[in-house]
């Protein structure tokens, strides 16, 4: 039984854990795209393991297959929420997510946490689009 709103879109990423669990990769929704956590994981795997860099621009790309699915694209991209094992780490997931957003900027925050649910997995992302909403890129407010 479901009580899923036929106005809403859904993808799954073929994660393990997203029947058990009972969740979707991500959901679209009007123009709102959101994007669950995303970790550089195939067919069950972590990839990457120690390489905290590799697993962020494989995160990255999760999110962007899961866009890209559901009409969006990176451009559209509001908000990222990323989750950080290692404290040492956050300069070089920072830098991926620099290199990937760099024109984009969306606002984002990078979270220190205890741990994933693999213990391999160094970084997980969220995300959340707002499509066909993106004017062009610039800056606003007062300059120091």
């Amino acid at each position: 039984m479901t009580n899923a709103s036929p106005l809403r879109w859904r993808h799954f990423g073929g994660g393990r854990w997203e029947d058990v669990f009972g969740y979707s990769r991500a959901i679209r929704t009007g123009d709102r795209i959101i994007i669950s956590g995303c970790a550089a994981v195939v067919d069950g795997g972590v990839r990457h393991v120690g390489d905290a860099g590799a697993q962020m621009g494989m995160a990255l790309d999760n999110v962007r297959e899961a866009i890209t699915v559901l009409g969006g694209s990176f451009g559209d991209v509001i908000l990222t929420r990323t989750y950080v094992v290692n404290r040492a780490d956050f300069d070089i997931v920072g830098r991926v997510h620099g290199d990937r957003f760099g024109d984009v900027r969306p606002v984002a925050t990078m979270i220190l946490v205890a741990g994933l649910l693999d213990e391999q997995m160094l970084v997980e992302v969220e995300a959340q689009a707002r499509v066909r909403s993106a004017k062009a890129y610039g800056r606003v407010g007062r300059r120091s």
